[in-house]
């Protein structure tokens, strides 16, 4: 349901050709090298990251809604957590972006709960609903058990957390738990961008891949249809340092995503996202060089019937506006969904097994 830039023109459900630039011979590739925070775990600077992380809970200001609560004395904040991750499902998922997922999948961490309250929210069960999420309370170390499954059991190509905005210490403790048993994976950060600039210096050298999804360019629709309203200012700080981190996308041999940033933007009907002034955004301020993934997977669910602007997938007239000004902005890097992503990418939680299966 991914295509990447084709300069032949790629043919969505509709059958009209999307001529768009290539994408093959302008990823840099490099060579299958360890993770820096193997260098921080031997340096011992990923134990001092960890301790520095762990002591944002006692008055926590984990993400930039600053709740300023004790979670390591099981206060909750806005994020609905306390001292312990929710890991509502692992597993190695193959509907990320094609450098992400590969062959083997990406080894995907659901985290429960979330600092923001999208209407529209895909992974409502999971996000919104403490009830069901609360009952996938883990310790740190029982995450490392599982990412260290994920990568000697499945063999998947990375560890993909998904937004882990307000778990950011207890993700980066198991990631050091699990590194001193053998873990060596590149470390994807699956962000909706509300991140903490502090916060985000400190993962430096800890996550390979950063994966922000940069949601709208007006703090009035973020307030309406997310419950914050100061997205834009803190999105745009948090993907500019995610890129200064960790720069444009570099690939290893097979064609897997190593390093670098992939900046996800959801389309959403009636332009509520922004998306022009988005692409103009990255374009101008960052570079047209950052590999762009344009999703069409737009779905009116959850509690989106009570908006009447957002209560139905997008249009091909909305899509086809907003890929003719990526190609005139002159990204060349990147994936675009087909149309017809809305039936493919619907998650259910509550079923047993795979959640996207």
């Amino acid at each position: 349901m991914w295509f990447l830039f084709s300069p032949v023109g790629s043919v969505n459900r509709f059958n009209t050709p999307l001529h768009l630039p290539s994408i093959s011979v302008k990823l840099p590739a490099m060579k299958n090298t360890e993770p820096k925070y193997r260098q921080l775990l031997e340096s011992g600077e990923l134990e001092q990251r960890v301790k520095a992380l762990n002591a944002l809970l006692a008055d926590c200001t984990v993400c930039p809604r600053d709740c300023h609560v004790n979670r390591l004395k099981g206060k909750m904040g806005f994020c609905l957590a306390a001292a312990n991750p929710y890991v509502v499902s692992v597993c190695d998922h193959h509907g990320e972006e094609p450098v992400i997922s590969g062959s083997r999948g990406s080894g995907t961490i659901f985290f429960g709960g979330c600092n923001l309250r999208c209407v529209f929210c895909q992974n409502f069960q999971i996000s919104q609903r403490p009830k069901y999420f609360r009952q996938f309370e883990l310790t740190t170390a029982q995450l490392a058990e599982r990412l260290l499954y994920l990568q000697n059991e499945l063999h998947v190509h990375n560890l993909n957390f998904v937004s882990p905005s307000h778990f950011v210490p207890q993700m980066v403790e198991a990631i050091y738990l699990a590194a001193q048993q053998g873990l060596k994976i590149p470390i994807v950060y699956n962000t909706n961008a509300y991140d903490s600039l502090h916060v985000l210096k400190l993962l430096e050298g800890i996550v390979d891949i950063y994966l922000p999804d940069f949601k709208y360019f007006d703090d009035d629709s973020a307030w309406r249809y997310s419950k914050i309203k100061d997205y834009v200012p803190v999105a745009k700080q948090a993907i500019a340092e995610m890129y200064r981190q960790v720069g444009t996308l570099v690939l290893d041999r097979e064609g897997i995503a190593r390093k670098g940033v992939i900046i996800r933007h959801l389309i959403l009907p009636n332009d509520i996202a922004g998306s022009v002034p988005i692409l103009k955004w990255i374009a101008t301020e960052l570079s047209p060089e950052v590999t762009i993934s344009l999703m069409s997977q737009y779905f009116p669910t959850h509690k989106a019937d009570r908006y009447p602007l957002i209560n139905r997938k997008i249009r091909y007239s909305e899509y086809a506006r907003v890929v003719e000004v990526m190609q005139n902005l002159g990204f060349d890097q990147g994936f675009v969904q087909e149309m017809d992503a809305p039936d493919f990418y619907l998650p259910d939680f509550e079923k047993e097994g795979h959640p996207f299966e």
